[in-house]
């Protein structure tokens, strides 16, 4: 436990770094790039994820739940990972002229292309990235990050600059691809060998299969409203609405790679020990709802604010959608480790059901409610999500033999700590003139609301107080 304490320590502030880095850039691009451009690059990245799913294949997710890694099913892993993301890249660099024709939008097709030639790169540094959470290296994980955050930061303002707009975002991913692959080289687990082989690959596949539906299903899901807006819309639209969608989730950005860093091998460790889930999943959503239902609270009372202090006055278009969108993503974060849970006993393919519902109702409710604006179709997803929301209850009490009841019991203090974080927000923002600029409102209330955040957790009982006071201690402990 204190090895994936450290782990989850140097990771989050690995990957807050990257996303501070990040935020900046998309900051400077949102003033550099029109709503179209960064449109065409929304619209052509969700194929490009989609295809990032059949590139895996799910080994990724073997490397890291396997108990027993031999050097033959590390080098079937290789293989297998090997071939499909070449082909993948051949596949997808051959299909963007089909693509940008169906949208008919010709600026997809180059972006389209560079993107795929960054699958030839992408096995190079990705194998060793899951050995590396395998044994919570993240220290070693965090050089590569700050090698590739780097990268991309560079290449995307200095060709957004010259004014390259679209292709400057097409060609800066390509370069932190490629940064990374050669920053892994020297951080290979020496148990990881050098050579692919296909002896095993059946049971790498096997796996794989499992893991790539749920997975595949996923990735098409969380594009579909960029497909479907762009489809009933246009790439105005489209842009509008992936603000919307950043704004909800920037505690995502932020956070989300700590809170899932190292949450399949964890879980699965707890499995072959047959240890009870149930306690576990409370926990740790516990753990995510006390920091993230509070970031969605704020974000509710400062939307407008937090959208032209980070992105400008022509983005406050994109406000309308941002509530249904936060209460999705409220109801989305009590499941965030469902379908890990899922693939650490072995069933990854159970995860493909609830996104199936979620995946039919987004479509139909997104043909019926949309209006012509971002707000109907925000809550065409809000209760496509609310609906498939049962069907992942269910799974939890028959396959993980954990009781939603019990949940709902553990995760009342998050919602006390939301509800007073909220009312707080509330009041503040009433006191302060109205003539104050955005960007001063968030920088004044900050400090409050922190305290008020720390204040309520104290009070709740919440069990992220002792965790904070566990992590300040032992950093208290190395500076000393």
């Amino acid at each position: 436990m204190t090895n994936i304490r450290r782990s989850l320590v140097i990771n989050f502030f690995s990957s807050t770094g990257a996303t501070i880095v990040q935020f900046i850039v998309s900051l400077l691009l949102a003033r550099m790039l029109s709503p179209a451009e960064i449109g065409v690059f929304s619209m052509t990245v969700v194929f490009v994820n989609i295809a990032h799913i059949f590139r895996d294949f799910g080994v990724g997710t073997y490397l890291q739940r396997e108990p027993e890694l031999t050097e033959e099913r590390m080098r079937a892993a290789i293989g297998v990972m090997f071939t499909t993301s070449w082909l993948i890249a051949v596949a997808l660099f051959f299909a963007s002229g089909a693509i940008s024709g169906w949208f008919d939008e010709p600026a997809m097709l180059p972006v389209m292309q560079v993107l795929a030639i960054g699958f030839i790169f992408i096995p190079f540094g990705s194998i060793t990235h899951s050995m590396l959470t395998r044994e919570f290296a993240a220290g070693k994980q965090a050089i590569v990050n700050v090698v590739g955050t780097a990268t991309f930061a560079v290449t995307c303002l200095g060709l957004a600059a010259l004014g390259f707009g679209t292709m400057s975002m097409a060609w800066a991913n390509l370069a932190n691809i490629i940064a990374c692959a050669i920053a892994y080289v020297p951080l290979r687990p020496k148990i990881l060998p050098w050579l692919p082989s296909f002896r095993k690959w059946r049971h790498v596949m096997h796996f794989g299969v499992g893991s790539l539906l749920s997975n595949c299903l996923g990735s098409i899901n969380n594009a579909l409203p960029d497909i479907l807006l762009g489809k009933l819309g246009n790439a105005t639209l489209v842009g509008l609405f992936s603000r919307a969608s950043s704004t909800v989730s920037i505690f995502a950005y932020v956070a989300g790679s700590t809170v899932n860093y190292g949450s399949l091998s964890y879980i699965s460790q707890a499995h072959y020990r047959n240890e009870p889930l149930g306690p576990l999943i409370n926990r740790a959503t516990s753990l995510l709802t006390g920091v993230g239902w509070t970031a969605l609270a704020l974000t509710y009372v400062f939307s407008k604010e937090i959208i032209v202090t980070l992105y400008g006055e022509k983005w406050l278009p994109a406000v309308p959608a941002i509530d249904a969108l936060l209460l999705a993503s409220a109801v989305g974060m009590m499941f965030n480790y469902t379908s890990t849970a899922l693939a650490a006993i072995g069933r990854p393919y159970l995860s493909a059901t609830p996104i199936v519902a979620m995946l039919a109702t987004r479509i139909v409710f997104g043909y019926v409610l949309f209006k012509g604006d971002i707000e109907s179709f925000s809550w065409s997803i809000c209760l496509a999500t609310l609906i498939a929301a049962p069907v992942m209850i269910y799974q939890h009490y028959a396959y993980l033999g954990h009781r939603f009841s019990t949940m709902l019991v553990a995760l009342w203090p998050s919602t006390a700590v939301a509800l007073i974080c909220l009312a707080a927000a509330l009041m503040f923002k009433a006191i302060l003139p109205a003539s104050l600029p955005p960007m001063a409102v968030l920088l004044i209330l900050a400090l409050p609301l922190a305290s008020v955040w720390y204040v309520a957790l104290r009070l709740t009982g919440h069990p992220l107080s002792a965790e904070l006071h566990h992590v300040a201690n032992g950093l208290k402990a190395r500076l000393a």
